[in-house]
């Protein structure tokens, strides 16, 4: 095998394993939601750590989720036009939204790091008087997500590159 496609395997076999932990956090999310909602609506009571609660499961599921998505093809394509295209075409097309993808991706995560380190630096927590505290921990996502979404949008760039110059 390739010593690129060899590459590309390891960064897939990384993203599925960091892809499929968080997707356990699915099931957490729905029974925090349910219960936030349940509370509220049938009790008149909540907790304001059980609503950030929501949003701090929510962050590893997204931020993990996108390369997971992007290594599985669930990612949002133009299939209407994409469908018509000749392989070759197609292989372009992606190798060229595999950089594009990996550009957005430096630049979020130049433009993040300095936020984190803000945030830990100060040992940020909530505003909210009950909340859950080490937001700081959350923000450091950020750049750990997209940094996930480069690693994988390079092994795309890789096999759309292998693919293209065997069609």
């Amino acid at each position: 095998m390739h010593s690129a496609a060899k590459l590309a395997g390891a960064i897939d076999s990384f993203v599925d394993l960091v892809g499929r932990a968080p997707s356990w956090l699915a099931l957490g999310i729905a029974l925090v939601m349910g219960a936030n909602v349940l509370l509220r609506y049938a009790f008149s009571y909540g907790f304001i750590w059980a609503q950030e609660l929501e949003w701090h499961i929510f962050v590893p599921i997204c931020l993990f989720g996108m390369s997971y998505a992007l290594f599985h093809g669930e990612h949002v394509r133009v299939d209407v036009l994409f469908a018509s295209f000749s392989p070759r075409t197609k292989h372009a097309v992606d190798i060229v939204a595999a950089f594009l993808s990996m550009a957005f991706c430096v630049i979020v995560i130049w433009l993040s790091i300095p936020y984190v380190y803000q945030s830990w630096s100060i040992g940020e927590g909530t505003a909210n008087p009950g909340g859950i505290e080490y937001r700081y921990i959350v923000k450091s996502l950020i750049p750990i997500g997209f940094a996930v979404l480069f690693l994988q949008s390079l092994s795309q760039a890789i096999k759309s590159w292998i693919a293209l110059r065997s069609a």
